[in-house]
């Protein structure tokens, strides 16, 4: 509860220097071409989203573009696609076919050397929502993995780069990691067996918790990472970013998209019930109770500036320690990380 109301007196804070900053950028835009201002056509801003907690905190932005009345002399209009896996979002990136996307964030630092550093994170979205679940009750720290086998998917993936970090923080041996090929496979193998253990992401933790009473959380990733590394970092797991020509060109299009973002960030965690309805509506999670119990676990925030850079930055580095290819071979430079103008 408290990380839920630290999360949101920081998103309530950036809503408020966004207005302002926005408001000076709005004042000092002259008309396009010398003409009177609300002529023109709303420069359409493309964005890309992923079904999970990457993109779950957009929602109400997303349902409010998508009903709002067409308003005559609107500066911006924001069209939201929902693309997966982030492979498929990558390219598009490169080419100029999006302009912003909420993406994995190790992908964030692959795009970012794919394309020349031609993209930068505006925002950490989501922070690591990956949770250790067993029906052994004898599980209460990261230190009782040893020895142990434990299950998950997401081999090449953030699950097995988060993993491998923390093993080596902890110095823990004997810990062999069997991956399956899919969720529900997943699923299926820790209900099927109460001595099981496996590693486990919302929504989806929520999800199978409701049709196995035994089952429960024991340990938090994320918590973990807290604990075991030790150099100001966080375990992020999902980002913004847009592409730096077009964050050049339109700067007040990318105030407008972040003020709007924090926004709804803020009543995503603030009225679970409501953005639920809306998650399972775009088919986020498979319905809407499921939605309501899982948002409040799935660690949305938003947080930008030198707190981004310190928190995403640590989580790379430890990345790129243990496979350089997890984040597209190097650490990106200053220029990665979106500075508001």
């Amino acid at each position: 509860m408290s990380r839920r109301i630290t999360a949101l007196s920081r998103i309530t804070g950036i809503l408020t220097a966004i207005a302002l900053l926005s408001s000076l950028v709005a004042c000092t835009q002259a008309p396009p071409d010398g003409g009177p201002a609300g002529t023109e056509e709303p420069l359409a801003v493309r964005v890309a989203a992923m079904k999970g907690p990457t993109s779950m905190g957009l929602v109400n932005f997303m349902d409010e573009e998508a009903n709002k009345p067409a308003a005559a002399g609107a500066p911006y209009s924001f069209d939201f696609q929902i693309l997966e896996p982030p492979e498929v979002i990558l390219p598009l990136l490169i080419s100029g076919e999006l302009d912003i996307a909420l993406i994995p964030a190790n992908a964030s630092s692959v795009v970012y050397q794919r394309s020349n550093g031609g993209v930068q994170v505006l925002n950490i979205n989501t922070l690591g929502a990956l949770y250790v679940v067993s029906s052994d009750v004898s599980i209460s720290s990261f230190a009782d993995l040893g020895g142990r086998t434990v299950l998950m998917t997401g081999k090449g993936a953030t699950p097995e780069y988060v993993m491998n970090t923390l093993l080596a923080h902890s110095g823990i041996d004997g810990v062999r990691l069997e991956y399956k090929s899919e969720i529900t496979e997943l699923a299926a193998a820790i209900v099927a067996d109460p001595q099981a253990i496996a590693v486990m992401p919302e929504p989806f933790v929520t999800s199978v918790l409701s049709k196995a009473p035994t089952l429960a959380v024991r340990l938090s990733l994320a918590e973990v990472w807290s604990e075991a590394v030790h150099d100001g970092s966080e375990f992020v797991l999902g980002v913004t970013v847009v592409r730096a020509d077009f964050a050049a060109e339109h700067p007040e299009a990318v105030q407008e998209f972040l003020a709007r973002q924090a926004a709804s960030v803020e009543s995503v965690i603030a009225d679970p019930k409501a953005a639920s309805m809306l998650v399972a509506g775009l088919g986020f999670i498979e319905n809407a109770e499921i939605a309501e119990r899982a948002i409040p676990n799935s660690n949305l925030v938003f947080i930008t500036g030198a707190e981004m850079k310190r928190a995403l930055g640590g989580y790379l580095a430890a990345l790129y320690a243990q496979d350089p290819a997890s984040i597209g071979g190097a650490l990106p430079e200053d220029d990665f990380f979106y500075a508001s103008p």
